[in-house]
């Protein structure tokens, strides 16, 4: 019976949360051109004009780095925490009127935004992979098992940020003037632009407080190996930092349903 009641409930915050999507994408985008392709063309084209910048300049060159394999395993990584996040920031006003629905929940605006920009990302990342190795510019991971657990631990961290973000947007007026320089600040020490060893050792301890630098780190051992680069992470680290992060948002979003009257 309990089972039941909780798998009708599942079947319904799932269609809820895909018709919010369905209801961002047309939204967002619209019906005309080429319409959701958008959600992960634009990741794409981004990260295109970044490997573009490092081959010009020709920021890092070897046989197995070159500067796109360089560019898409940083760059993707920062977009996926930060579009997640950004899309959060003052979702809920817009969406204000759903919440009248009884099944419609706070979570639920967030979530359909999360999960948009998430697929999104991870699309333009695979498809840039393809192009990539077509053109010789990158190689298969040397341990395809770090790639996956790197990016579904960024996963996990950018529904906790995107929640974190989206709260305070709403709880205080002046977030969204402070968040996003901070995204900017924050990209060249995210890990995208460097590989930690590069770095003076007293650095190094300091850029190893930003979380996401673990995962860039992994992702790029999972990708070129240890024999290319003496690349630094701590799991620990990053799962406690998350896991605090979660619980945060999760605070912070009862609190905002509670404040907003949503039920």
């Amino acid at each position: 019976m309990i089972r039941d009641i909780l798998n009708n409930n599942l079947r319904i915050q799932f269609r809820i949360i895909k018709a919010l999507i369905f209801r961002e994408i047309i939204t967002r985008y619209g019906r005309q051109n080429i319409g959701f392709l958008w959600v992960f063309i634009e990741p794409i084209i981004f990260t295109l004009g970044v490997s573009a910048l490092w081959f010009l300049v020709k920021g890092i060159a070897s046989d197995i780095v070159t500067p796109f394999a360089f560019a898409l395993t940083g760059y993707s990584s920062v977009l996926l925490w930060r579009n997640s996040a950004n899309r959060c920031v003052l979702a809920v006003e817009p969406n204000m009127a759903l919440m009248y629905h009884k099944n419609v929940n706070l979570i639920d605006v967030f979530l359909a935004r999360l999960i948009l920009e998430i697929i999104g990302v991870t699309i333009s990342f695979i498809v840039l992979f393809i192009i990539f190795f077509f053109f010789d510019q990158i190689f298969l991971p040397e341990n395809l098992y770090k790639v996956l657990l790197a990016w579904f631990l960024l996963i996990w961290f950018a529904l906790a940020l995107g929640i974190f973000v989206g709260c305070l947007s709403e709880l205080f007026s002046f977030f969204d003037k402070i968040w996003h320089p901070t995204t900017y600040i924050l990209f060249p020490l995210s890990g995208a632009l460097f590989f930690v060893s590069w770095l003076p050792l007293n650095v190094q301890e300091v850029i190893l407080y930003i979380p996401v630098v673990h995962m860039v780190e992994l992702i790029r051992e999972g990708f070129f190996g240890v024999v290319i680069n003496d690349f630094k992470y701590d799991l620990q680290y990053f799962i406690s930092f998350t896991i605090v992060l979660s619980l945060i948002s999760l605070i912070l979003l009862s609190f905002l349903s509670k404040r907003l009257n949503i039920q």
